[in-house]
């Protein structure tokens, strides 16, 4: 009986561990490249919700882009809410890109959409 609950309770607990690294690695920066690029485009989607809302940019040079915020609380706080931007605007992202290039792929430090900034991680924004 010993045997069978110290069974349960180690799957029990690398399962809990094998979720929470999980979660870790997608809500990290390590996917991200340290240094930062400016994306101007179009917005052609728009997703505002968990995990993480995002945007989906085409540039005029380089296709579509995907756009990753922070989480919806620390997005919200930054005041890039529900209504905050529409299919069709401008948007110029500055962020850091995926490590892999064949991957259209940016974690956004700010945008700015119709001449408004929103400074989503300020304290990861870097000014040359």
């Amino acid at each position: 009986m010993t045997i069978i609950l110290f069974k349960r309770f180690l799957s029990s607990t690398l399962l809990i561990l094998l979720i929470a690294s999980g979660a870790a690695a997608h809500h990290g920066w390590s996917w991200a490249e340290a240094d930062q690029i400016e994306l101007k485009g179009v917005i052609r989607d728009i997703f505002i919700g968990p995990p993480h809302p995002t945007l989906d940019v085409e540039t005029a040079n380089d296709g579509m882009w995907h756009i990753e915020l922070a989480n919806l609380n620390q997005t919200r706080r930054a005041g890039f809410v529900e209504g905050s931007a529409k299919i069709g605007d401008e948007v110029v992202a500055l962020g850091n890109r995926s490590t892999d290039p064949k991957e259209k792929r940016m974690k956004a430090v700010r945008i700015t959409v119709s001449g408004k900034t929103y400074d989503i991680y300020p304290e990861r924004i870097k000014t040359n």
